[in-house]
């Protein structure tokens, strides 16, 4: 994956990488910035939505009219999309949801696979009242959504997948060391396959990890707040919340086998992507599905809903109507 993201090779340092974790209580609580982090229920209640659970699963609801489902991804919650859920909340019932593993969700010892996490979505949506639904997933949220439209087709109305695929072969070969100005290296892909030692580096110094991919990134860094950092350092900070993010990566290899099962998609596919991931998503997508159609979003380098808003949020919004 040839990406060039200059500004990820030239910072050289940060920690190790973990997937979105950690539980927030109740109350406010303090953040590993050493700023406060205000409730999952606070956070929503400020984009005029609800903070609710079931069976394990955390996710925040609000709007009316058709169902639209939304996965975050690494190293974020369901806070990513706070730009774009009051707008969306105007057409849509928006439900956007914590992974297995991610916030405010269970952290299970066990199925982290995408189709174990895409049962855990399809049950939601049931659980809720909901036959089928439009859904959105970024990053590892992509991979998820990807396999929800596989697995469960009679429940997929339209499946939008942000700047990250599903894990296939072509992750075997990837290199963890590049030629200095060809490419990058997903070194964090290598280092979350680790078991133990991130619970130990991590724990406590979450908010150089979020901090490293918030600045290495985006075209301007200065898209992912001060708040939105100190919500996603603080969903990491936990020993079980790291060990279970590290668990999306770990899941790759079975993930792998269950897309070589996979037939395409058939449900209307839109992909969304960055300014250096247009080329190569574009190829890959295109043999994914039926009817896939795949656009870049200006002026983002991977965290499309907060660098962009109004651009994903009109992207959505004519492919969804």
């Amino acid at each position: 994956m040839d990406l060039n993201r200059r500004r990820l090779l030239a910072l050289g340092a940060g920690a190790a990488a973990v997937a979105t974790t950690g539980a927030t209580p109740a109350s406010a609580s303090a953040g590993t910035a050493g700023g406060r982090v205000p409730s999952d229920a606070a956070l929503a209640r400020s984009l005029g939505l609800r903070s609710k659970y079931a069976k394990g699963q955390h996710y925040v609801i609000g709007g009316r009219g058709e169902p639209l489902v939304l996965l975050p991804g690494w190293p974020q919650t369901w806070w990513e999309f706070h730009k774009i859920l009051p707008a969306l909340a105007k057409r849509y019932t928006v439900i956007a949801v914590d992974l297995r593993g991610m916030g405010g969700s269970d952290k299970p010892a066990d199925g982290y696979d995408k189709k174990t996490m895409a049962r855990d979505v399809h049950e939601l949506v049931r659980r809720l009242g909901y036959d089928s639904v439009n859904v959105v997933g970024h990053d590892i949220g992509a991979m998820v959504a990807h396999s929800f439209a596989v697995n469960h087709r009679a429940a997929t109305r339209k499946v939008v997948l942000m700047d990250v695929g599903h894990p296939d072969e072509s992750l075997y070969e990837q290199r963890l060391l590049v030629k200095p100005g060809q490419g990058f290296s997903l070194w964090w892909f290598a280092f979350n396959q680790v078991q133990g030692l991130p619970e130990q580096l991590i724990r406590g110094r979450s908010r150089y990890l979020v901090d490293y991919f918030m600045d290495a990134f985006p075209p301007d860094p200065s898209a992912i707040d001060e708040l939105s950092r100190r919500i996603y350092a603080h969903a990491y900070d936990g020993p079980q919340a790291i060990r279970a993010g590290n668990a999306w990566y770990q899941a790759f290899h079975q993930d792998v086998v269950d897309f070589a099962t996979y037939d395409r998609i058939t449900a209307p596919f839109l992909g969304l992507t960055s300014e250096y991931s247009y080329d190569f998503m574009k190829t890959v997508w295109a043999g994914q599905g039926t009817d896939v159609r795949v656009h870049k979003v200006p002026g983002t380098g991977h965290f499309l809903a907060e660098e962009n808003p109004q651009a994903v949020i009109a992207e959505l919004t004519d492919f969804l109507s």
